[in-house]
């Protein structure tokens, strides 16, 4: 497996620093969480996004994913959801990363509508996204919280251009096993987002390790699967400013993942 953090836990570094970071702490990849007050962001020149993949090239790190914010299962028009996704896939073809996060999003929406939604939206998405080499995957969060809710609208989608990002926080609080998570998820699984809470009443992030989360035993049921893909660490800092710094919690949160992958084989 391969590994890789969020920018969501450094919100305010410049790409060149994150670089740095990730390639000083032993990180394949990063997450780079695209939102206008950011460093990446969907209204970047093309000039600046060649800059942006060339810094993460020059530091042999890979762009793995653009976080975007797009929900594809909230009310309202098709056309708006469908631009914000359009632009995400061109920020992410631009940029090397072959994935696009969404949303859900349906909160309030009754839950045969809200999947009819997502489902009608991101099918009218994949083609286009896989055209450029990006596949679109929509995250477990919000109003479809488990494996068991996104593989049911991914798997209505019917297209490799569309897919399933497993956040193991979400399934968890969902109430959902890990090896549950990953049975539903798997024919359309992109990659995993690990991190750590004290529990479900208190979600500030903690360093790897330190909390309740099944990640030993979610990475056991991907080593039994032979699945190799990647980890992403997100430490949602950007959410919860008296958490501690992301920097100086890396080289652990590294190891530590080496240690789950070495007792799982």
């Amino acid at each position: 497996m391969r590994f890789a953090f969020s920018t969501l836990g450094v919100p305010e570094l410049p790409v060149d620093e994150v670089a740095r970071l990730a390639a000083d702490n032993g990180f394949h990849g990063v997450e780079l969480r695209a939102s206008p007050e950011g460093p990446v962001h969907t209204g970047l020149s093309a000039d600046q996004r060649a800059e942006v993949a060339a810094v993460f090239s020059g530091a042999g790190v890979e762009i793995l994913t653009v976080a975007g914010y797009a929900k594809v299962a909230a009310a309202g028009d098709d056309q708006p959801v469908l631009d914000e996704i359009a632009a995400g896939v061109a920020l992410a073809h631009d940029l090397g990363a072959p994935f696009l996060r969404v949303f859900p999003g349906g909160e309030g929406v009754p839950s045969e509508e809200a999947d009819a939604l997502a489902a009608r939206r991101l099918a009218a998405a994949a083609p286009a996204a896989a055209d450029r080499g990006v596949r679109v995957l929509l995250e477990t969060h919000d109003s479809h919280r488990a494996g068991a809710d996104v593989a049911r609208v991914v798997g209505r989608v019917g297209h490799t251009g569309a897919g399933a990002l497993w956040d193991v926080m979400h399934t968890w609080l969902a109430g959902e096993q890990p090896a549950a998570s990953f049975a539903a998820l798997a024919p359309y699984l992109g990659y995993l987002q690990v991190k750590d809470i004290a529990s479900a009443d208190d979600t500030a992030p903690l360093p790897l390790g330190a909390g309740v989360l099944p990640l030993a035993e979610t990475v056991e049921v991907l080593s039994r699967a032979e699945w190799d893909g990647w980890l992403c660490w997100e430490y949602e800092k950007r959410w919860y400013p008296g958490a501690p710094e992301l920097p100086a919690l890396l080289g652990a949160g590294r190891e530590h993942l080496d240690r789950l992958l070495t007792e799982s084989a």
